[in-house]
């Protein structure tokens, strides 16, 4: 309560009282004057009046009332008549028994107010909650919420001034017919802190909302009379229409995404079909002329196998780049076969004549590149490509990639291994992500950072992991994959 409630308090109980001694005179005059009452009636009379003090006014304008009427009772009831005193001891009795009744009528009178007063108040609080709450479900998402939601807390709460602070934007709302010169600040610093406090100058209340114990904003009113446990219901009522709010944005910024995959995926299945056609008519006529090289001059029949080659491999990343779109987009799915690590090395090396040319490659072979797996060979060699060539990419001109394969314990192993810089720590984690490059990558080595993502993605489809483990030299990862007869369970 701020100063002018208290102010408001002392009047109103200043006014009451002398309204009660004001009707105890007028009892005592008709009482006493005009009906002539006896001691039994006046003091019945006396007692009704206190009670009808009690009900309408409290137990403070009740008691003044009682001792008042004590005191007349006294003076103008019991003998000797006219002075503050009692002649016959029983008349003590009587007198002491009347104050005590009215003091604890007054106090059982007042007490059934309060707890119906009580009563009222929580009903009110538990319809304005259950009216925010319906307001907070029907809010327009397409509409930012701040504004509606100070809105409707000062329709509701009839409070003239509200202000909603949100730490996730930043941003502070206002609501009600009043504009109050508040500093922005001290809700900032309410949801940061998370300590509230009341003014009992201006009467205004500031509160951190908070959500799982973790700041969301701050709430201020003005001038509103709530109870403690109708305050933290209106908190975590604002707490979880913040929350909504984030989620729908979490959600809808999810299906932009849903939905900008599936339009990628659908706009290279149509330009796949599209490319489709001419690379099979090229393939064709390339195919024909080499099939008779002894008609070509020497001139044409190199022209004519660079063409057949250059079609086949751009027939090659069309199709790679279709199973990479729908990787992304959750719609692969391997056709499952009988193979050995042995057949996908083989393989995916084929991709890269030039270094097998170079012997850049060092094989080693255990008892894991025998081992049956149930994989998509294309797909799976197209996973061991990825990280072949992030090898050659980063490690120096002559240096061998390794390439192991072997039986371990939680699967087969093929491990992948290059003398190059290796990868820090701190990027250890961020190496697989979809987009990420090592650092200063963009000076030393092409690509769009998505050749360990789709690699990742596509031994998961399988279900099987690929890590980065640590080397002495050089980045080293491993791809595990279930064996083919635990697959096949």
């Amino acid at each position: 309560m701020g100063l002018r409630g208290w102010k408001h308090a002392w009047s109103t109980t200043a006014v009451r009282a002398a309204a009660s001694l004001a009707l105890v005179a007028v009892i005592t005059t008709l009482a006493y004057s005009v009906l002539s009452l006896n001691a039994t009636t006046a003091g019945f009379a006396y007692l009704l009046g206190v009670l009808a003090i009690a009900t309408g006014w409290g137990l403070a304008a009740a008691s003044i009332a009682s001792v008042a009427a004590m005191l007349c009772f006294n003076y103008f009831f019991f003998p000797p008549i006219g002075r503050l005193t009692i002649a016959d001891p029983q008349n003590w009795v009587a007198l002491f028994s009347f104050l005590i009744t009215a003091l604890v009528a007054s106090h059982l009178s007042d007490r059934a107010k309060r707890k119906a007063r009580e009563a009222e108040t929580q009903r009110r609080e538990t319809e304005q909650l259950y009216a925010l709450s319906r307001a907070i479900l029907l809010t327009d998402p397409g509409q930012p919420l701040g504004p509606q939601a100070v809105a409707q807390i000062a329709q509701i709460f009839n409070c003239p001034s509200v202000m909603l602070y949100s730490a996730e934007t930043g941003e502070v709302f206002r609501g009600g017919p009043v504009d109050l010169a508040f500093d922005d600040q001290q809700l900032k610093q309410a949801a940061l802190v998370g300590v509230g406090s009341r003014d009992e100058q201006t009467g205004l209340w500031i509160a951190p909302v908070s959500l799982g114990g973790q700041p969301v904003g701050s709430l201020a009113l003005a001038d509103v009379e709530l109870s403690d446990g109708a305050l933290q219901a209106l908190l975590n009522l604002v707490a979880i229409a913040l929350e909504r709010v984030r989620t729908l944005e979490t959600v809808s910024r999810a299906e932009v995404a849903r939905r900008a995959e599936e339009f990628k995926s659908t706009l290279l299945d149509g330009i796949t079909h599209e490319f489709k056609t001419p690379l099979t008519s090229i393939r064709a006529a390339s195919t024909a002329m080499l099939a008779e090289p002894a008609e070509l001059q020497p001139g044409m029949l190199e022209l004519a196998t660079i063409i057949d080659e250059e079609a086949r491999r751009l027939n090659r990343l069309v199709n790679e780049g279709v199973q990479m779109a729908q990787l992304e987009a959750g719609k692969l799915r391997p056709k499952l076969g009988p193979t050995t690590l042995e057949d996908v090395v083989t393989l995916a090396l084929s991709h890269f004549p030039a270094a097998r040319e170079e012997g850049r490659f060092q094989l080693v072979g255990g008892d894991g590149t025998k081992q049956r797996i149930f994989a998509d060979l294309d797909l799976l060699a197209l996973a061991v490509r990825q990280l072949i060539d992030n090898s050659l990419k980063y490690a120096p001109p002559g240096t061998p990639v390794t390439v192991e394969a072997r039986a371990g314990e939680a699967g087969v192993e093929l491990r992948v291994h290059d003398e190059g810089p290796g990868i820090p720590k701190h990027e250890a984690e961020r190496i697989f992500d979809r987009y990420y490059r090592r650092e200063g990558a963009a000076q030393d080595a092409a690509g769009f950072g998505m050749g360990l993502h789709i690699a990742r993605e596509i031994v998961r489809a399988h279900g099987g992991e690929l890590t980065l483990e640590p080397a002495a030299a050089g980045a080293q990862f491993c791809l595990t994959l279930p064996r083919g007869e635990e697959h096949a369970e």
